[in-house]
């Protein structure tokens, strides 16, 4: 089950929650950008960025110069917040006042740690390279000491979070049901394309499987 404490308790749209931990899960692994929130010389900052997801731990990474992952390492004594939403459809009920979303998210809290163990890096890397584009890891070069030495890594837990999730029709006023109007929900389907080959990539080399068959 998720942890229930102050933050993650949620206040309004209670039956929206979910205590599940595999809910949790679910919305992590089907994404591809989170939102990391930490304040910056006082002053909050959000930052889109990749993640990846290892049991009970997130990984994060960006450049060692960045003054956002530094100000979301524990070193700086500061929380942060995680935040990884998907849009599945635009709700349109009869009254523009209650038109909503549907969509899974997820929020977590935490103290974030620099992960300095070369094999823990390695594979937090791994799990952000596999979150993106599942196969790439092994088929792609590996990143070199320098390369490494300019990356910066956090974990962060997961043992305190949130999850909200709508789903359905909209749900309107008791009166407003008779009003001739058209109500229902406009799905949202985010799809894979068809792969681009760089433009100075050489005509023999052909569409990795694990690409192809995305």
């Amino acid at each position: 089950m998720l942890s229930t404490t102050a933050r993650t308790r949620l206040g309004r749209e209670k039956d929206r929650g979910s205590a599940d931990r595999n809910d949790l899960y679910d919305v992590l692994d089907a994404g591809l950008v989170c939102h990391l929130g930490v304040v910056v010389d006082g002053h909050p900052r959000v930052i889109p960025t990749g993640y990846g997801r290892i049991g009970e731990t997130l990984y994060l990474h960006g450049s060692t110069g960045a003054r956002s992952l530094r100000a979301g390492s524990d070193d700086s004594g500061g929380d942060v917040c995680v935040t990884v939403t998907h849009v599945d459809g635009i709700v349109l009920a009869r009254s523009v006042f209650n038109h909503s979303i549907n969509y899974r998210s997820a929020m977590i809290y935490g103290r974030a740690r620099p992960v300095t163990d070369e094999d823990e890096r390695m594979a937090g890397l791994r799990a952000l390279s596999e979150q993106l584009a599942p196969g790439q890891w092994d088929y792609a070069r590996k990143p070199t000491a320098k390369e490494l030495a300019a990356t910066a890594v956090l974990a962060l837990s997961l043992e305190e979070a949130s999850v909200k999730i709508r789903r359905g029709a909209p749900k309107d006023e008791e009166a407003d049901y008779a009003l001739p109007l058209w109500a229902g929900v406009l799905p949202i389907d985010t799809k894979w394309g068809e792969p681009q080959p760089d433009p100075v990539l050489p005509k023999e080399i052909g569409i990795p499987v694990h690409i192809a068959d995305r």
